[in-house]
């Protein structure tokens, strides 16, 4: 068996009926065990209620008591929304980077976001208890500002985002920070354009960090990666992004068949052979030996080892996905480091749904690191909706935010 849960715990509990946590914990330095965790309050979909960070000193042993983390801002135009996520340690320079979503949402509805959501970025050199550098991701350049902010991104038109904590960055052997994004696509009239006929559509690319003598980064932008319509109704989603063998970078992308489930639902990838500039024509993922494997429309993450080997962790079903669903089993496979394609025989189940459980259950959204101690895997996750009753109205949101321990072998 390639990987074991020995243990299940939970990390952050509900504090009441009706309300999931979602939680995941992050280390600040380049080495030792100072960590943050960050929680959030969770009571209708894309939306963070109320959050929360903590801290440790010994890896996680202890923690600090939560210290509110606004998530919202009043605004003359609407509802200002945006809350710190996860952080990640910079290996050339040990400096604390956190990117995370900011936007006015008109009447405070999640859908709002395709046209409003910018990035927000932080700089710290004590693990985030202070920012050397704080502002929004603007592009390098003449001709860029707040609203007009990135290549073919405008304020009011269309958005750039994350959409969930597997988005890692990753630091190119030159220093070059890469962070994966997802953008909504304009149309010939220049508003916000859904090619597909699911709920949303998006395009997936890299924000390209260079550091100024300043410690603040300049930014730049790849180019974009974009789905056929035809055949992921939802474009290209939540990319999560790696380096092989030779170098180039492969990018793993949810898609969907939203309200055209007759089609096959895959994730999909790309690949660079340029340092993440320009890239491949998204194709359906697949095992080693080229066969196709069924993925529901969920967020998924590569996740490199210490010891040098690639791991993805996702949703895989043995029949074909239904848009969203269905979101169980949760899974780990190894990536072929030649290929960037799933080892199929090394795949091995962490969780599923039990027999007691709501077919709407959900297991993603989900976050996963290497412990430095243990050198397990940490995969922090919420099983949203297990006692749901849907077809009778009830959506029950209440759940712990949950951290399993894997053991690799």
């Amino acid at each position: 068996m390639l990987a074991e849960v020995v243990e299940r715990d939970v990390f952050v509990p509900s504090p009441g009926p009706g309300i999931g946590v979602g939680a995941s914990s992050y280390y600040t330095t380049a080495d030792g065990g100072e960590l943050v965790s960050i929680h959030g309050l969770m009571t209708r979909s894309d939306t963070t209620d109320v959050a929360y960070v903590r801290r440790s000193e010994d890896n996680g042993a202890t923690w600090s008591e939560p210290v509110e983390s606004p998530t919202q801002f009043d605004h003359p135009d609407g509802t200002g929304r945006g809350s710190e996520r996860g952080g990640y340690v910079d290996p050339m320079t040990g400096k604390y980077l956190s990117v995370w979503n900011q936007g006015v949402l008109p009447s405070d509805d999640p859908f709002e976001g395709m046209r409003q959501w910018t990035l927000h970025y932080s700089v710290s050199d004590n693990g985030g208890r202070t920012a050397l550098e704080e502002g929004q991701v603007v592009h390098e350049g003449a001709g860029y500002d707040a609203v007009h902010h990135l290549p073919g991104v405008t304020v009011g038109k269309n958005c750039v985002m994350l959409g969930d904590l597997g988005q890692r960055p990753l630091t190119r052997s030159d220093g070059v920070i890469l962070v994966p994004v997802q953008t909504t696509p304009i149309g010939d009239d220049g508003e916000y354009f859904n090619p597909g006929s699911g709920y949303t559509y998006t395009d997936c690319m890299l924000l390209m960090g260079t550091w100024r003598s300043d410690g603040s980064i300049s930014w730049t932008t790849s180019q974009r990666i974009v789905g056929d319509p035809s055949l992921t109704t939802r474009g290209l989603i939540e990319p999560t992004i790696a380096e092989l063998d030779d170098g180039s970078i492969v990018m793993v992308m949810r898609g969907s068949n939203d309200r055209q489930t007759e089609l096959p639902a895959h994730k999909w990838v790309s690949r660079s052979t340029d340092g993440g500039s320009t890239w491949t024509k998204a194709v359906p993922w697949t095992y080693t030996d080229g066969e196709k494997f069924h993925s529901p429309s969920a967020c998924s993450q590569l996740v490199p080892y210490s010891d040098g080997r690639l791991f993805w962790v996702g949703n895989i079903c043995d029949e074909n996905a239904r848009g969203n669903s269905p979101r169980y089993p949760i899974v780990i496979g190894q990536v072929d480091l030649g290929t960037g394609l799933l080892r199929k025989r090394s795949v091995t189940v962490l969780d599923d749904r039990q027999d007691s459980e709501s077919e709407h259950l959900t297991l993603s959204n989900f976050f996963v690191r290497e412990d430095r101690e243990s050198l397990q895997l940490l995969l922090h996750m919420t099983r949203l909706f297990a006692n749901d009753q849907r077809e009778a109205g009830v959506i029950d949101w209440t759940s712990d935010a949950m951290v399993y321990r894997i053991a690799l072998s």
